[in-house]
């Protein structure tokens, strides 16, 4: 039976995986805050969001294929220093309020899908941001707490009053519209031990979303870009191009790019890699397998004719695996680049200036939002798998 919380309620997790999904009948944009003992972040890489969707723990899932906003919490990756997740929504239009709108929170099982809880806040007026629930530990346990407080001043108002630092315009002091929800006391620190320093945050988070109206976007680690110009989407084919070259004296390299396309539940449809360069009629071709790095220019690339996808492909993952077996470490210069497949224009460069003991990195991802805009986010994870098929798993699980 699903547990519906009021205001101030609280309830046991009963997963070790969550995913707090919000929906309104307006667009929302979903976050998450990790936040210390002192309740604030401990820089902005705590804060988790639709241009930083990767956290220690904690992910955002931007809407696609019908489902929500989402923020998911994996409590046992949760640094041990962190005391809560604060789940935020904020709404997409900049100059619309919440008024007559009433969103709700809904926890899943994250491996499973279940409903476990729910919780509507009370009717809003003014607000633009509103803290949903928090996600906190308690006696050794997790649990969470309906919370319902409104903002007036939006996320960046939300974000300033947890210590993250935003590049737009300077917020004005958080506007609490609804009485926070009291919180229990924190547990002692252990005698003697001192208090963790709170690390300053050292680069603004940017409550922008990035787009193609600027022109050519270089992404950093866990970075997203919107597929759109002007507000329209800029692009019916895409390529992507991977490059890799040997290390200086060592033998060639043989990597091998792939894309996996995945349905709204993350379960994968169909793969295009060297064994197979054509799926969906075409709408996704692989330009063949490339066996040492050798020359200038992509190694490999695949097209993607976004338009001529089905309906369930919701997510699209980049991934290059090490078919001979070698480690990353033995790559240099390994990039990926996003491409107008109809000009050669390149859009967006994502560089892997670091590398790890591995034979697999899931490179970059395409997501297909609700409004039905695709967003690109850099990924650059490790794992070990030297097979396509090897990467399904870890590459659903960074969807």
């Amino acid at each position: 039976m699903t547990t519906v919380l009021t205001q101030g309620g609280n309830a046991p997790l009963t997963a070790a995986r969550v995913t707090v999904e919000v929906t309104a009948p307006k667009a929302l944009d979903v976050s998450g805050l990790l936040l210390t003992e002192s309740g604030k972040v401990r820089s902005d890489a705590d804060f988790v969001f639709f241009n930083a969707p990767n956290g220690p723990g904690v992910t955002h899932r931007p809407a696609s294929g019908g489902a929500p906003d989402a923020i998911t919490v994996d409590t046992g990756a949760v640094p041990a220093g962190i005391d809560k997740i604060v789940v935020t929504a904020s709404l997409d239009d900049a100059g619309a309020t919440f008024a007559g709108t009433e969103p709700t929170a809904t926890l899943r099982d994250a491996d499973t899908g279940a409903v476990l809880l729910t919780f509507t806040p009370p009717r809003l007026t003014r607000e633009t941001a509103l803290v949903v629930v928090e996600v906190y530990r308690r006696a050794g346990a997790w649990k969470v707490r309906a919370v319902g407080q409104g903002y007036a001043n939006g996320l960046a108002g939300i974000a300033t009053d947890f210590g993250v630092s935003v590049d737009d315009s300077p917020a004005p002091p958080p506007m609490p519209t609804a009485a926070p929800a009291a919180a229990a006391p924190a547990a002692p620190a252990a005698a003697g031990t001192p208090p963790k320093p709170v690390t300053p945050p050292a680069v603004p988070a940017s409550l922008t979303k990035v787009t193609l109206d600027k022109g050519r976007i270089s992404l950093t680690k866990g970075g997203s870009v919107s597929l759109e110009k002007n507000g329209k989407p800029f692009l019916a084919a895409v390529r992507m191009g991977l490059g890799w070259e040997p290390a200086a004296g060592g033998r060639s390299v043989d990597l091998d790019a792939s894309c996996i396309a995945f349905d709204a539940q993350r379960n994968k449809i169909e793969t295009a890699w060297f064994m197979k360069l054509s799926i969906f009629n075409g709408a996704i071709a692989h330009s063949g397998d490339n066996l040492t790095g050798e020359g200038a220019g992509d190694d490999e690339s695949i097209t993607v004719h976004l338009e001529g996808l089905p309906p369930e492909v919701c997510g699209l993952v980049f991934v290059v695996n090490s078919f001979s077996g070698q480690k990353f470490t033995a790559v240099k210069n390994a990039y990926c680049r996003l491409l107008d497949a109809g000009s050669g224009q390149e859009l967006v460069r994502f560089d892997l200036t670091s590398s790890e003991p591995q034979t697999g990195v899931v490179m970059c991802k395409l997501v297909r939002q609700y409004s039905g805009e695709w967003v690109m986010t850099a990924i650059g994870e490790y794992v070990s798998a030297k097979t396509a098929r090897a990467m399904v798993k870890p590459a659903g699980a960074m969807l």
